[in-house]
């Protein structure tokens, strides 16, 4: 069963959420222009930048990206952009809402591992040669995932530590060692929930794919 199967929301309401969405993070990134934020403008012209990507995956390279995957993959991005903002009464919610960061991680890790299922499944599904039993798939996304989330922990440290020597905004931020330790507890749920799940709700990816790699071998 699907996701959004499971949680009886119609695709006409994904739509309209991914629209909303990509509405806010327009006036993110407009705001932030205006107040020449670095930090808001680079988070939300990303976050602006990956919701339409599904639409361009599935029109250039035609892979079917239905309303679910596109909210899925939306709003990971939407959620960390939201993050990094200072709202009335919350303020930052990365600092101020105790679940925000392991949301955002679990969700972001779980993109990265459908992308590393529907690959290699695809992989497996086309060539002859290869032969990945279920307890690999489970295993190489679990292994994927955390090696992903090691390097993204380097990634904001580093950028941390620059704006830190530079006293310039930075657009990521990292909170300590315990910090990194549940971020990478989150990203192994997320990396779980994609490899019980991944078969049901990446099915049509994982066959385009597929069928791409095949018409490349001619």
């Amino acid at each position: 069963m699907r996701i959004r199967e499971a949680l009886h929301v119609s695709e006409r309401r994904q739509r309209q959420a991914t629209r909303a969405m990509q509405a806010f993070l327009v006036a993110m990134l407009v705001a932030g222009v205006l107040l020449r934020s670095g930090g808001v403008v680079l988070n939300a012209a990303i976050g602006l930048f990956v919701t339409f990507l599904p639409g361009v995956l599935e029109r250039d390279l035609g892979l079917p990206m239905d309303a679910g995957l596109t909210l899925w993959i939306s709003a990971a991005v939407f959620l960390h952009a939201v993050g990094t903002l200072t709202l009335p009464v919350v303020g930052k919610p990365y600092v101020n809402v105790w679940w925000w960061d392991h949301v955002t991680h679990a969700l972001s890790a779980s993109l990265v591992a459908g992308v590393g299922y529907a690959t290699t499944r695809a992989v497996d599904i086309h060539s002859d040669s290869v032969s990945l039993p279920p307890r690999f798939h489970f295993v190489f996304i679990l292994l994927f995932v955390l090696a992903f989330g090691v390097l993204w922990e380097v990634i904001e440290f580093m950028i941390s530590l620059a704006a830190a020597r530079t006293g310039t905004e930075g657009v990521l931020t990292q909170y300590g060692l315990g910090d990194s330790m549940l971020d990478l507890l989150f990203n192994t749920a997320g990396a779980i929930l994609v490899a019980i799940y991944g078969s049901n709700q990446l099915s049509g990816v994982v066959d385009a794919l597929t069928v791409r790699l095949d018409d490349s071998r001619g």
